[in-house]
């Protein structure tokens, strides 16, 4: 077969001629010749496969730049691209889906029509902060409020007052005047005020591995629970005797799990597990998942640093939160459970209880 039109390519590898013209200047699908007195792109038919590919590449929003990279490698090495490049944009998407979540419910609960009619409920909790049985200091800060709860896990030299100042920053948030409508612009004035006092901590001068911190946190409104969540700090939700993680760790290894490349079984191994991709710190990303909770009558809430969730199994947890009814009882048991795993790392808990108020 001989070479192929402009058109007649264009036809076949499903792009049009203007971005057949585009991605020759930029050496993305060179023709295999040029007339020389027309200028007429002429096309080998075996650059026919390569087009296609950079068609449907592109159907996927994929930067021409990746995309030129990819047409670089061989099969195996392009797929793990693609795939790499396909779990960015869902956690993108999630992301955004996140914060659809928290408006839909936030504006539906400001809908008289949606208001609730059932009794009102509150809280009953308890924290609990141990240093473990290696560690020579608790880097730590676990606070539990009558509208706020939070822990957060420093790390660096500075990691005890930076955990302190992050939870510090939010507990403003205790108070009873926020109006609904303020709810989501005053999470993130938080969040923001929890960066600058990390920061102030650290000292411009320091370098990021001086001192950060995971904040993991959830606002009480009465009958929702608003979520912050930075870092590989957790929060589990028991209700009606199932544990259900409804926070995703911010860590290469769990963006390895996303991607595909690692299985959740060799995570749990990983050298790199504590690796954090997002934290309140000196230039790395802060950006926190927020969403909304509906409460029910008996949920029980547990946020945990990982000092407990990486030494003591999911379903031992479980066991605790659906066995032991006071909170105080079960953070005791909580952290005893990580120190008798070995208590290789500070551990904190925070359990919270749903429950009716009495009128």
């Amino acid at each position: 077969m001989g070479l192929l039109t402009i058109g007649t390519f264009a036809k076949a590898s499903r792009l049009s001629p203007k971005a057949l013209r585009l991605y020759d200047e930029l050496g993305l699908l060179t023709p295999a010749r040029v007339d020389p007195v027309t200028g007429y792109r002429l096309y080998a038919p075996e650059q026919l496969e390569q087009a296609r590919l950079v068609a449907w590449l592109r159907r996927l929003g994929m930067p021409l730049a990746r995309i030129q990279h990819i047409c670089t490698l061989e099969a195996g090495p392009a797929a793990r691209e693609v795939r790499a490049f396909w779990a960015q944009v869902e956690a993108a998407t999630a992301a955004r889906r996140d914060l659809a979540s928290f408006l839909i419910g936030h504006l539906s609960w400001k809908d008289p029509a949606m208001s609730p009619t059932a009794k009102p409920l509150g809280i009953r909790y308890a924290a609990l902060s141990d240093t473990g049985l290696v560690r020579e200091s608790n880097q730590d800060t676990a606070y539990a409020g009558s509208r706020l709860l939070a822990v957060a896990d420093g790390f660096g030299s500075g990691g005890a007052p930076a955990s302190a100042a992050a939870v510090d920053a939010l507990k403003r948030l205790e108070t009873d005047s926020i109006p609904a409508g303020d709810l989501l612009n005053l999470l993130e004035d938080a969040i923001e005020q929890a960066k600058q006092a990390v920061n102030g901590v650290a000292g411009p001068a320091s370098s990021p591995e001086e001192a950060g911190t995971t904040l993991t946190a959830m606002l009480w409104t009465g009958s929702q629970l608003a979520l912050v969540h930075i870092g590989d700090s957790r929060v589990y939700l028991l209700r009606e005797g199932e544990l259900f993680q409804i926070t995703q760790d911010h860590t290469m290894v769990q963006s390895m799990v996303d991607e595909g490349r690692i299985s959740p079984e060799e995570a749990v191994s990983h050298p790199q597990r504590s690796l954090l991709i997002r934290a309140l710190r000196q230039g790395a990303d802060g950006t926190p998942d927020m969403r909304l909770h509906d409460a029910q009558r008996e949920d029980r809430y547990l946020l945990c640093s990982d000092g407990l969730s990486t030494v003591v199994p999911t379903e031992e947890i479980r066991r605790v939160l659906s066995d032991i009814s006071e909170p105080e009882q079960a953070v005791r048991e909580l952290v005893a459970l990580a120190n008798g795993s070995g208590g290789p790392d500070n551990v904190s808990c925070v359990v919270a209880d749903v429950m009716e108020l009495q009128q």
